[in-house]
């Protein structure tokens, strides 16, 4: 399934929220417990643009940017902008969507795997990232779809290793996005 069309609107997105977080945030709590604002957008921005571009380029994440502390440069958010534009323009090549994607220790998955789990990350953080901030997240009817069955496929394997909480139960009319989101343990009406 070539979902790059998805990337672009949640790039979109993830660039409209980054620009709404306020310095003054930064050290607030978010959904995901283990993680402040900082450390999650440090996380988010870290695997969703460098990360993303990484996977479709198959090289290495260079180790300076696991520790990097981007909410820390003044201009984070620009910069953030700019490489989720150079991640999706690496997914537009069809050549990034063959094979399989190193995961690093000998563990292979197919790219467009890797992909799905990456857009993932990049709404449902963003989803955390808005909540965290005061924000509102939008995303289609169709990206909402697409997260509610990437979450329903990995979400075991999320929980083995602690990034997904137990499912909540949604309402009985809650959107696609929103079950997803309840898919993945997430308290929707979770405020800081």
């Amino acid at each position: 399934m070539n979902i790059h069309h998805l990337f672009v609107e949640a790039s979109a997105e993830a660039d409209r929220l980054a620009h709404g977080v306020t310095p003054e945030q930064l050290s607030g709590p978010t959904p995901c417990a283990e993680f402040d604002t900082r450390t999650l957008i440090n996380h988010w921005v870290l695997y969703t643009s460098h990360g993303l571009e990484h996977r479709a380029l198959r090289t290495p994440l260079p180790e300076e940017l696991t520790a990097r502390d981007f909410t820390a440069e003044p201009d984070w958010a620009d910069a953030y902008a700019a490489q989720l534009r150079r991640a999706v323009a690496a997914w537009a090549e069809p050549s990034a969507w063959e094979g399989e994607v190193d995961l690093g220790g000998g563990s292979l998955m197919p790219a467009p795997e890797i992909a799905a789990m990456v857009l993932k990350e990049m709404v449902v953080h963003g989803w955390d990232v808005a909540k965290a901030t005061g924000q509102e997240y939008h995303a289609s009817p169709e990206l909402g779809e697409a997260i509610e069955g990437i979450v329903a496929k990995y979400a075991e394997m999320y929980r083995q290793y602690d990034g997904f909480a137990d499912p909540l139960t949604p309402a009985a009319a809650a959107s696609a996005l929103d079950r997803a989101l309840a898919g993945s343990g997430r308290d929707l009406h979770w405020k800081p």
